[in-house]
């Protein structure tokens, strides 16, 4: 088939990868321009790396985009990871309109950190859907979804690098191929049981140590790598990211004030929380690098009494 991808990233270079790698045709690439001195996008220099055609517009609502589109005869649009708003008069444009990438079983967690939340909220499940875009955020109706469980110590990391990346790379073919030949389904989103969360940034990521330590656990998790969860430490900011739970059963077993470290060992230390502890083993404090939870004991910055969050 011949397609155009939109998209960024490594997801976006994943998704270009896969397409070339089985003989399809990309007849070009679109990208949001990168902000000034960023390093080049990865889909941008990959397509180049492989001759394709790369069209960079600050807005895919432009004349001059939508022109860029017609020129390729595309059969299919594919959307790989785009943050840039794409009205229906541009996905519209190839013969078999296009298809989006969306990591989450819409209609829950519609918008832009829709893998932090179901980790962050505790749910048991996870996925991803291939979507027609429509000039609502996440709302169009869904041809293809996949479903992965949440283990209790996943993370964002484990979650998406180790299953909804490649899971979503290979439905983004297994959808293109379903459109293509006119096998599809296009289900229209339950309303009634969408949601949409906004970002997961610095603010979203702050450690209550009032919560209890399964809410603190699942902040952590679904923080780490990014944005990080982080709390406060002598007035320098600390971000925790590798982390244990260890919950208590009988009452009256937290030991410590909320927030306290209450526990040093070689390897990690120990944060009081309501109904439990958190064990840190890797953190950043400060301007300084990710550590393991050694090294920052080894420093001497960790000590045992020191209160988080003050």
């Amino acid at each position: 088939m011949r397609i155009a991808i939109v998209g960024q990233q490594d997801f976006g270079k994943a998704v270009l990868e896969a397409f070339l790698a089985r003989g399809d045709e990309v007849a070009g690439v679109f990208c949001a321009p990168e902000k000034p001195g960023a390093r080049p996008d990865a889909l941008k220099t990959a397509a180049q790396e492989k001759g394709v055609a790369v069209f960079q517009f600050q807005s895919l609502k432009a004349d001059a985009a939508k022109n860029a589109l017609k020129k390729l005869n595309a059969e299919l649009g594919i959307m790989a990871f785009v943050l840039q708003f794409a009205p229906q008069d541009f996905v519209n444009i190839p013969k078999h309109g296009t298809i989006q990438y969306h990591p989450s079983l819409l209609p829950k967690y519609r918008g832009p950190s829709s893998i932090n939340w179901p980790i962050i909220r505790g749910d048991a499940k996870t996925g991803l859907s291939i979507f027609r875009p429509t000039d609502g955020l996440d709302e169009g109706p869904v041809i293809l979804q996949k479903e992965t469980p949440i283990g209790a110590d996943d993370t964002l990391g484990t979650v998406y690098f180790e299953r909804l990346f490649p899971m979503g790379v290979k439905a983004m073919l297994e959808a293109a191929d379903l459109v293509i030949s006119n096998k599809h389904r296009e289900v229209v989103q339950d309303e009634s049981q969408a949601s949409y969360e906004g970002w997961c940034r610095r603010a979203e990521a702050r450690i209550n140590w009032a919560n209890h330590a399964d809410f603190v656990y699942n902040l952590v998790r679904g923080c780490n790598p990014a944005p990080g969860a982080w709390t406060t430490l002598e007035e320098k900011e600390l971000q925790i990211f590798d982390a244990r739970k260890h919950p208590v059963r009988t009452f009256g077993a937290v030991k410590g004030k909320i927030g306290e470290i209450v526990e040093l060992s070689d390897k990690s230390f120990q944060v009081s929380a309501q109904g439990g502890r958190i064990e840190v083993l890797r953190a950043k404090l400060g301007d300084g690098k990710k550590l393991a939870a050694a090294e920052l004991l080894s420093s001497g910055a960790i000590k045992a009494g020191a209160i988080l969050g003050n």
